[in-house]
């Protein structure tokens, strides 16, 4: 049902304002049941607190600085609790905000490589001002409706797998080889030897049955389960860290973060973080560099986005037949600004969640829920010490379970044209293969066009299509191309 058959409430029904402004009783829902969705919410997204600052403070940047993980997991619960809060009052949607998986660890890999910390949320900060941009002035929707959805769909598996596949390597499960061997390998010499990979192994399991099963937070609990047991055996067994501060070694160790209890529960939440960007990062590495790094930033923010709202939008029963929602136009440029938020915070961009289905699945319909959730976000950031007690390798589990979820996607596209089956086999496979969501949309894109139009399908092809592969082409010869322009 769209929201157009439910702009008023029953004949008879006394409404007061908040009802009124948020639509609550027009759109089937109650105030309890507002606040449940909103909870219910909160619990599957709030491993972001732990995850987020996992993925980012592994991430080593040019000068060799890395993000604090106490720091990351403060700015990321308020710019969660903030913008859940905004877009929830603007869009009155039950749509929550946090930090983008997929986006994070495209500036933890690959983007800190070639730039500072700060210098990469400045280029966060940029792309979410081109999304406002675009979406206040219309161009937003436009782009996206001249993306074939193949290739959308595609992306998101893709990003999928690429989360996956750096849960596999964090946890241990999948390891480097040696240069005579195949690139990749099973934990150490082909079989599961440690203990962490272990119960990496079983908290991924859990999390499967959990969800399997339908149980709300399953994330969230897997996370704590697999914490907790790794806790008592770090108390029995003294694993230790796998790289000590002598340069030592312990294959058997854990890997970013040992599981011990902190001195404190709760702690005032160390803000330092925000404000700290900087856009230096046209001079570090040049314009052309730079900017493609943007372009990137702006596709991935823009499509995984897009797709989120169409999908919570249908879901929740407020889509129009051609996949519009209410106020699309202020959701649209809510979520700009959540890209602003999280460069401006150093916590990554900020975007719509599509575990936001599991409060629309217990019945949330209006931007109410959105408060709830923000408000329990903004409350995590006094408990951020507990964030430090969950090690990678259990961490890593939410990384593939979200993966997988994320790959459910393919479902939606024909592959028994060969034509469309190419260009998403190439987005898909290239992002992990090639340890870049960049390289992956851009093959997607380009071989799309080439395929297309010379197989009888270039009528077919969105002229802005054209446009998005030219730029594509220039990133990938991004090398020569600045070697010319400097000589």
């Amino acid at each position: 049902m769209s929201d157009r058959a439910r702009t008023s409430p029953p004949t008879g029904t006394r409404v007061g304002p908040i009802d009124r402004y948020f639509q609550i009783t027009a759109r089937g829902s109650t105030v309890g049941t507002e606040i449940r969705g909103g909870l219910v919410t909160f619990v599957a997204m709030a491993y972001i607190v732990i995850l987020n600052p996992i993925i980012l403070s592994g991430g080593v940047d040019v000068s060799g600085a890395q993000l604090p993980f106490p720091q990351v997991a403060a700015t990321t619960a308020l710019t969660a609790g903030a913008m859940t809060i905004l877009f929830g009052l603007v869009a009155r949607l039950p749509f929550a905000f946090a930090a983008g998986l997929g986006i994070n660890s495209f500036l933890a890999v690959s983007v800190v490589g070639q730039v500072t910390w700060p210098e990469a949320m400045g280029l966060v900060v940029i792309n979410g001002l081109v999304i406002v941009l675009l979406a206040v002035t219309g161009l937003r929707r436009l782009i996206f409706d001249a993306v074939p959805m193949a290739l959308k769909t595609a992306i998101t598996v893709g990003i999928g797998l690429f989360i996956a596949f750096i849960g596999f390597v964090d946890s241990g499960l999948v390891t480097a080889t040696g240069a005579d061997s195949p690139p990749v390998g099973l934990g150490v010499d082909g079989s599961i030897a440690t203990v962490p990979t272990l119960l990496f192994v079983l908290t991924l399991v859990l999390a499967a049955i959990l969800i399997a099963r339908k149980v709300k937070g399953a994330i969230l609990i897997a996370l704590v389960s697999g914490t907790v047991v790794a806790v008592i055996v770090e108390a029995v067994w003294h694993l230790g860290p796998r790289f000590a501060a002598d340069g030592t070694v312990n294959p058997g160790g854990w890997g970013l973060s040992v599981p011990e209890l902190p001195s404190s529960w709760l702690a005032v939440p160390d803000l330092s973080l925000l404000g700290q960007f900087s856009f230096g990062s046209f001079e570090r590495i040049g314009v052309l560099a730079a900017t493609m790094l943007v372009f990137t930033l702006l596709f991935t923010n823009f499509f995984d986005a897009m797709g989120t709202f169409t999908g919570l939008s249908r879901e929740a029963g407020l889509a129009d037949e051609r996949g519009n929602f209410p106020r699309l136009r202020s959701a649209l440029v809510v979520e700009g600004i959540g890209a602003v938020a999280g460069g401006l915070s150093s916590s990554s961009s900020s975007t719509v969640f599509i575990e936001s289905g599991t409060g629309i699945g217990e019945g949330a319909r209006t931007g109410l829920a959105n408060l709830v959730t923000g408000a329990l976000f903004l409350l995590a950031m006094f408990f951020t010490p507990l964030t430090t007690i969950v090690p990678t390798e259990i961490a890593a589990a939410a990384l593939v379970i979200v993966g997988a979820l994320m790959m459910a996607q393919i479902r939606h596209v024909d592959v028994t044209d060969p034509s469309v089956l190419v260009p998403v086999f190439l987005t898909v496979t290239v992002m992990p293969l090639t340890y870049s969501i960049a390289n992956g949309i851009g093959a997607g894109f380009v071989s799309w066009v080439i395929v297309r139009s010379l197989s009888g399908g270039a009528r077919q092809i969105h002229p802005l299509l054209w446009v998005v592969a030219a730029g594509f082409v220039v990133f990938f010869a991004r090398g020569p191309v600045e070697a010319l322009l400097a000589g």
